[in-house]
């Protein structure tokens, strides 16, 4: 058995609906999350489990008869009800011990491009602590670590389609580089690591993987590659981040749940450059070229996103 930890964010939706034919225990950490999951469409056989991520004992039981975890929970943006140390570190911490005890033989971890120890930027430094977490623990794991992903009706593409619709769109630092990656190719990414493991469990032992989409480029060009893949033509101009980032700060201290931080516009400011060869080589999948991506995601403008993403429960 399979288990999806943040089952009903966008990417979890997409394994449980790919996932059809095996058995899934999708862990989710609300009655709403559960309820979301229970309205979906699913062929295959889907057990929902409420449980905190944090509880290692109750994670161990809800992991009980799992061979494999797909661990999905992360947040870009934190607020004083939901920690970076608690979504992250904590999780994953609970994680690892939880699988050991259950006798889970893989798990596959999602990451951040830019999760170093060393980042001066809280999110990416807890991303790094919580895969290192991961990686020193007692069950073999995968982390794959992604830039911005785009899927049909999720919450970065209807963002990418509003600004592509617009005749004119103000970007913070329009120079920083976009490397987006199609939902499907990650995905792809786990399943391959998934289905690879089922042959020789534990066999390839703790991993890391980069994997991002094919193309790098800026974002304002992002903005107009989306823009004409709608047919229609954009004016683009760039701001210094540091408005964002004194506009954010004025946020954080007004509000304790401000919409924008400023360790969220680092997540999103990052520069994205990586060669993804390493990793489509070693996992044995090829990636969707860019404009075949945008043709597909932008077509889905007018749906209802599901939860951003980094904020699954």
């Amino acid at each position: 058995m399979l288990a999806i930890t943040g089952a009903n964010g966008h990417l979890g939706q997409r394994l449980l609906s790919v996932a059809a034919g095996e058995r899934v225990r999708a862990l989710v950490r609300s009655r709403r999350a559960a309820d979301a999951i229970h309205e979906l469409e699913l062929a295959g056989e889907v057990e929902v489990v409420i449980v905190d991520y944090r509880d290692a004992a109750a994670m161990a039981a809800a992991l009980a008869g799992c061979t494999a975890v797909v661990h999905l929970v992360g947040i870009i943006k934190e607020s004083a009800g939901n920690r970076y140390v608690d979504a992250h570190e904590a999780s994953c911490r609970a994680l690892a011990e939880a699988a050991g005890r259950a006798g889970v033989r893989r798990i596959v971890y999602l990451s951040i491009l830019g999760a170093t120890a060393d980042s001066t930027n809280a999110c990416l430094a807890s991303k790094a602590a919580a895969e290192r977490i991961l990686l020193d623990g007692p069950v073999p794991v995968s982390v794959i670590r992604v830039p911005m992903v785009l899927g049909e009706g999720d919450y970065a593409s209807r963002a990418l389609a509003a600004r592509a619709a617009r005749g004119f769109n103000v970007l913070l630092r329009g120079s920083s580089l976009e490397q987006p990656i199609y939902a499907g190719d990650v995905i792809a990414a786990i399943g391959a690591v998934l289905d690879r493991d089922r042959d020789e469990p534990g066999a390839s032992g703790a991993e890391v993987f980069d994997l991002a989409g094919p193309e790098s480029l800026s974002r304002a060009a992002l903005v107009h590659r989306a823009a004409r893949a709608l047919g229609r033509r954009t004016r683009v101009v760039s701001l210094p981040l540091a408005f964002g980032l004194a506009a954010a700060a004025a946020l954080e201290r007004a509000s304790s749940n401000p919409p924008v931080t400023r360790a969220m516009l680092g997540v999103l400011d990052h520069d994205d450059r990586i060669n993804p060869q390493p990793a489509l080589t070693a996992l044995g999948i090829t990636l969707t070229p860019l404009d075949k991506t945008l043709r597909c995601v932008l077509a889905q403008r007018g749906t209802r996103p599901a939860t951003p993403a980094g904020d699954n429960g």
